[in-house]
């Protein structure tokens, strides 16, 4: 069962129904007053009960109703001409009713459509829009200069602040949005980064292993094929069959990634998220048949398992085997030693495991391989220590911390 999260409703509702509602409002408000109600001992200059008694006077506050309707509904669309019909229209309104300045409540739909046209486009167009909005005021207010009018405070200068909160409400808006968009695309980046560092790991685990026992049973084929052909046989055929395993697990390897690019290309979502496994499930069940081959290939690999067992999580689990994994192709290719010692611990919080050798210390070479090993450990917030032992031989050693499991999460594992 799924569930949906709705966005609020205020967010909805779109910006030109607000600044239709807005608008309209502040219009119809003193037609109904001043026009429709009968007369009442107040009166109001701006709003004269004869200032619609002439067709022309209706037929232009028709004229600005319909532009701003216009400019509301293409808002979203069209955001530039749509803000010019808006202002259009108020100011077809005030001249409709012979007034020589815009009320406040009705200029108000001007910031609504401007704090939107700051919100989504750039801040090129949205201070070109506020110089917009500035300059009908100014004119507003030069005119009434120039007429001598001193009736009242003018209100020019407060609807310009208020022309300046919309555009600093709308310019945060927008910033806040490029912020998150630049948050996103950020960790995008960096779970591609991740993914691919584990790719590279994942193939050097499996590669360099296969390689490892493939020259060393094809150099044993090599030495001893005239002398004993059925060992020199059985030597070719593990290469044989390392060699088929290894190319069957790139193949799976690159069919998985094709997959999951063509997913990201046809659906246009999950960026930044990891694909889905590149290979069937590997972990520590797996160490007795990498001893076997590591076997066949010269070195004896001998495993110890110590404590209860028990599942894993599936990147505990893989991370624990291709430490093994490296660890013995270490041993194998490396260290010159004729045996190798996993030991693998389950504790209760934690898990250890161990990889010695008494060869010449083979795990110091110029490869990737400790790299990983510590790579992996460090993901996985473990210990991971490796060098040579006071008694000869190579030493890696891993602590791993296991996640600890409630009740419902064990049953559901065991089911």
């Amino acid at each position: 069962m799924s569930a949906s999260v709705s966005s609020p409703l205020l967010k909805r509702i779109p910006p030109g129904l607000w600044t239709a509602l807005a608008w309209f409002a502040a219009a119809v408000e003193p037609i109904v007053e001043y026009v429709v109600m009968p007369p009442r001992p107040t009166h109001s200059l701006n709003f004269p009960r004869d200032g619609l008694d002439s067709l022309g006077a209706r037929a232009l506050l028709a004229l600005a109703f319909v532009l701003v309707l216009a400019g509301s509904a293409a808002l979203r669309r069209s955001t530039t001409p749509a803000y010019a019909l808006v202002i259009a229209g108020t100011v077809a309104s005030t001249v409709a009713w012979r007034q020589d300045e815009i009320p406040p409540l009705q200029f108000l739909a001007v910031d609504v459509a401007l704090c939107y046209i700051a919100a989504i486009r750039s801040r090129r167009s949205s201070l070109t829009a506020a110089a917009g909005a500035l300059g009908v005021l100014t004119c507003y207010f030069m005119m009434r200069l120039l007429m001598g009018d001193d009736s009242g405070i003018a209100p020019e200068p407060f609807l310009a602040l208020t022309v300046v909160i919309a555009w600093l409400i709308g310019n945060s808006v927008h910033q806040a949005r490029a912020h998150t968009e630049e948050l996103y695309a950020r960790a995008a980046a960096q779970a591609v980064t991740a993914e691919r560092l584990r790719i590279a790991r994942e193939m050097h685990d499996t590669v360099a292993h296969s390689i490892g026992i493939i020259a060393l049973q094809a150099g044993a084929a090599a030495r001893v094929v005239e002398t004993q052909p059925a060992r020199a046989r059985e030597a070719m055929l593990t290469v044989e069959k390392a060699g088929r395993e290894t190319l069957s697990g790139l193949r799976r390897m690159l069919g998985a990634l094709r997959q999951a690019d063509q997913n990201q290309e046809g659906t246009g979502q999950d960026h930044g998220r990891a694909p889905a496994s590149l290979h069937p499930a590997i972990g520590l069940a797996d160490v007795e048949r990498l001893a076997a081959t590591a076997t066949a290939a010269g070195v004896r690999v001998e495993v110890r398992r110590q404590g209860k067992h028990r599942p894993l999580p599936a990147d505990v689990d893989l991370a624990a085997f291709r430490i093994v994994q490296e660890s013995v192709t270490n041993a194998v290719r490396h260290s010159g030693a004729d045996s190798c010692l996993v030991r693998i611990e389950y504790r209760a919080d934690e898990l250890a495991v161990e990889v010695s050798d008494r060869g010449k210390g083979g795990g110091t070479g110029t490869g990737y391989g400790l790299i990983g090993m510590r790579e992996r450990t460090a993901l996985l917030r473990g210990d991971f220590t490796a060098g040579p032992r006071p008694g000869g031989g190579f030493l890696v050693a891993v602590r791993l911390p296991i996640p600890t499991m409630t009740e419902a999460e064990e049953k559901a594992r065991a089911i």
